[in-house]
């Protein structure tokens, strides 16, 4: 592609991400009597999903993403919007094209996060992948932190596009319960301080977090009461490899 040519490629794109993200969430937004406003949300995730080049069109997972993330998700993806818009009310951000491009998500190395050295994920977007130094700089800790937007973050992101619009009532549904559920066996036992009990059980063990942290195999996480997390699954012989996403003494958390 000559370079004359790619500005009018990415406005084209972009044109078309918009529209074919319009026509797509107003489709389903009309069932519910929400056409228009659906429809909007949608165009704008199109139009900037182009313009960063996070959809893989050459490949049908990138065909799934963008459909999901115009349609059955766009209540989250309307969510990773405004984390879009307050991620960059403060400082840069720090945009990670390496991570991001054609990969089907968004993510800063910076930006919002609900705990200060946590990654956070929230539709299709990810944020506080790498808080301090650089990720591509090729160190055992960008490593670490690339891992886990790969393995772990990557794996909330296509959740919240299966679920949908049930993921954040049944990711919030757990958190609820298992708060609950944490008062009541630390009343009852005291395996371990009252704020990690509830954590564990609320957070930990919430089978979204569960299933990824399995994915970059580190379960159980350090920041998890062992007797109260869920019994790993066996994989290659352990749940962890040689490759620990794990950065100092901290798990990773996200939305």
């Amino acid at each position: 592609m000559s370079a004359a040519r790619r500005p009018a490629v990415r406005i084209g794109e972009v044109v078309a991400a918009a529209g074919g993200g319009a026509l797509l969430g107003a489709g389903i937004g009309r069932t519910i009597g929400l056409g228009w406003p659906l429809g909007a949300v949608a165009a704008l995730n199109g139009a900037v999903g182009a313009a960063a080049d996070i959809y893989d069109w050459r490949s049908p997972p990138g065909w799934v993403a963008f459909t999901l993330d115009s349609t059955w998700a766009l209540p989250t993806t309307a969510a990773g919007l405004v984390l879009h818009a307050v991620s960059h009310l403060g400082r840069d951000p720090g945009w990670v094209a390496s991570l991001s491009t054609r990969a089907n998500r968004h993510v800063y190395a910076r930006g919002f996060v609900l705990r200060r050295g946590f990654a956070f994920c929230l539709g299709n977007i990810i944020t506080g992948a790498c808080a301090g130094g650089d990720i591509d700089d090729g160190s055992a800790s960008s490593r670490r932190r690339r891992l886990l937007v790969e393995r772990h973050e990557d794996r909330h992101v296509w959740q919240a596009r299966w679920f949908g619009p049930l993921y954040p009532v049944l990711y919030g549904g757990w958190m609820l319960f298992g708060s609950l559920a944490g008062v009541v066996i630390w009343a009852t036992r005291r395996p371990a301080p009252l704020g990690r009990c509830v954590e564990t059980l609320a957070y930990y063990d919430n089978p979204f977090e569960y299933l990824a942290y399995q994915n970059d195999r580190n379960w159980p996480p350090r920041g998890a009461v062992a007797s109260l997390a869920w019994r790993a699954r066996a994989r290659h012989g352990g749940s962890r490899d040689a490759t620990d996403t794990r950065v100092g003494t901290s798990s990773e958390r996200d939305g």
